[in-house]
């Protein structure tokens, strides 16, 4: 046991570099690690959501509604503060209020503001061919899609615009 002691002080005290080496690099290595983990973190937290509003319209003879009994009209879609990658699904309610025509369901997008946006972001409708005779009203999802590329857009505004065609 007295000769393992000594070994073991003659190792640390004749080598005192070698011990102060592995403390440096273990030092080293724990400084590169913060840094990557606070780069990660900044990487992560640098894709902040981006403020969305966006006003509906519709083409004659249909009307655009928030609930089912189709008795509130729908102006406008708050989407919340959707983040890069993500889509959101609002549901609405599409009324043919015409007589004696059956319509054709289909969207458009106009008036992006800032214009860049209409690209990384896009509007899309579940019912775009989908025929309403008169009267008839259906469920429809509306979705807004961000691309998880999405840059210099910290938020935007559009008008959508739901048509029936005959």
């Amino acid at each position: 046991m007295a000769n393992l002691l000594r070994m073991k002080q003659n190792t640390t005290s004749s080598n005192p570099k070698k011990a102060n080496l592995g403390l440096v690099a273990v030092l080293i290595l724990t400084i590169i690690a913060v840094a990557l983990i606070c780069t990660t973190y900044a990487a992560l937290t640098a894709n902040r959501g981006v403020d969305a509003s966006g006003s509906v319209t519709a083409t004659a003879n249909l009307g655009i509604y928030s609930e089912s009994t189709c008795q509130t009209a729908l102006k406008s879609i708050d989407w919340g503060t959707p983040t890069p990658g993500t889509s959101i699904t609002r549901i609405i309610y599409i009324k043919n209020t015409g007589s004696g025509v059956s319509l054709s369901l289909s969207l458009t997008t106009s008036n992006w503001d800032p214009a860049i946006a209409d690209g990384p972001i896009t509007v899309s409708l579940d019912k775009t061919g989908t025929m309403l005779s008169p009267g008839q009203s259906t469920t429809a999802s509306i979705t807004l899609a961000v691309s998880p590329t999405i840059v210099d857009i910290t938020n935007f505004s559009l008008v959508i615009t739901i048509k029936g065609t005959q």
